[in-house]
Formats: structure tokens, sequence, C-alpha cells
């Protein structure tokens, strides 16, 4: 089986209107963008067709803390479902909600998602999801098998002192339903995500972590750069392709 590998939209900054053009070029096809508008849908479906790209997954906004996120929520389902995009991605905090109340309502979002066969990914961010542990917790306090983690194979890092992406995600290899692909120089609150590659990740043992449990994607490469760092548009393109071509030199792709 082979695993399916896309592109955040956002890994081109502000060169995005070339993104279809030069992943067309590096011969990627899966691509990660936000929710469109409701008017928008239609020329969203034209422009990726055009470029021969598809939308594996969607970003999404989902505030548990609002007492009307279920029926809010039901919009970017809908979408989805319009869309034929099967996994969602959001990023969840709960703040001073009773985490209860959250689960419940990410369990409520969960069966509005099911017979649609979509799933819900909560990204690896406080307070919910910043580590294998606190994500298992979550995961079990929901319990909806359409509520599932995107683990951020830089974000691990980023939030947690002294941990191991393989072994994170290890802890949550039951409740992954996406992953994102961002290399770090493992450093806490440090904004360092290079070209992947470049950092601490050791990508193929996470691939074939996920691999072995049954999981192919979707992966995808989220290269929000370094602090500081200022680069042109061959720059930001070739950090893409340079990720890509990594995937491919250790050979999961």
């Amino acid at each position: 089986m082979k695993n399916i590998i896309a592109c955040n939209l956002g890994s081109y900054r502000q060169f995005g209107a070339n993104a279809y053009t030069h992943l067309a070029e590096i011969g990627l096809t899966n691509v990660e963008i936000g929710v469109p508008a409701d008017d928008a849908v239609d020329k969203w479906q034209s422009d990726l067709k055009a470029h021969g790209l598809t939308a594996t997954s969607l970003l999404g906004r989902c505030d548990v803390q609002s007492e009307t996120v279920v029926t809010d929520f039901q919009r970017t389902l809908n979408i989805a479902n319009e869309m034929d995009v099967k996994v969602i991605f959001v990023s969840v905090h709960a703040g001073e909600t009773d985490k209860r109340v959250v689960y419940e309502r990410l369990r409520a979002i969960g069966e509005n998602a099911e017979p649609l066969d979509v799933k819900v990914c909560l990204e690896t961010h406080p307070d919910m999801a910043h580590n294998g542990d606190i994500a298992l917790e979550t995961m079990r306090g929901v319990n909806h098998p359409n509520i599932r983690i995107n683990f951020d194979t830089g974000n691990v890092y980023y939030y947690n002192h002294d941990v191991n992406a393989v072994k994170e995600v290890e802890k949550i290899i039951d409740y992954v339903g996406a992953v994102h692909l961002k290399d770090t120089n493992g450093g806490y609150r440090t904004w360092h995500f290079p070209t992947l590659g470049e950092g601490v990740v050791d990508y193929k043992a996470v691939f074939q972590t996920l691999n072995d449990a049954g999981f192919y994607g979707p992966f995808t490469m989220e290269l929000e750069g370094i602090e500081g760092e200022n680069l042109d548009e061959a720059g930001v393109q070739a950090r893409v392709a340079d990720s890509l071509q990594h995937l491919k030199d250790i050979g999961v792709i």
C-alpha cells in the first residue's frame, strides 16, 4: 500500500499564487487547504482539478469552548462531504471549559461526522493533544471513532521537553487519523522548522511505525520555516521540492 503524501498550501507562504503549478512540476498531487467559503467550493474544485490536484484534508475551525460548536461545525462537515474530503484538521483548546464538556461536544461532532465517513483530527496543540499522553487522555475521553489525532512531528518537540516523535506517536498509534510532516531542531518553543531531513525527526522510523499499524496517510508536509529567515519564492519552492525528495530518498514514497 502506498503512502498518501500531501502539502499544506501554507508551506508556500506569500507565494501561494504559483503553488499549484509548482506542485504539478514536482509531481505532488495532494493538498491540504482551508475550508472554502460556501460560494467558492465549485471554484476550488475546478482549480484543483485543472492542476491534477486533490484535497486530502481541510483546515477547519472548531471552537470547543463555544456552546454552539456542534451546530457551527456542521457547515465544515457539509463542505467536506461536498468536496469528498475525508479528513478535517482542527486545533482545539479547552481553556477554562470543563474537559468533560469538551469531550461531549467533540463526541457529538463525531456522531455528525460518522455518516459522512469523515475523520475530524485534533492537531498536536495545547491543551488537548500536545503530547502522546494528553492526546491519549483526550481520545479516551471523547471515545468516538470519527474523532482522531493529527500528529505533528514538529509540534511535539515545540510544545514539550525531552520527547521523541516516534515514542510519542506510539502512545496514540490507534488514534492517528492524519499526520503533519514538520521537521525541527528539537528546541522547546523554538521556531525552527527547516526542510524535511534537516532536523531531528527520524521520518523513516515515523513512517515505519505508522505503516506497521496500518496507517498510510494522509501525511501532509507543513513547512513553516525558521524564525528570522527571508526566503524568496525560489527558496520557498526549493524547500517544498527538497522535502519531497527527502521522503523519496528514505523510501516512503
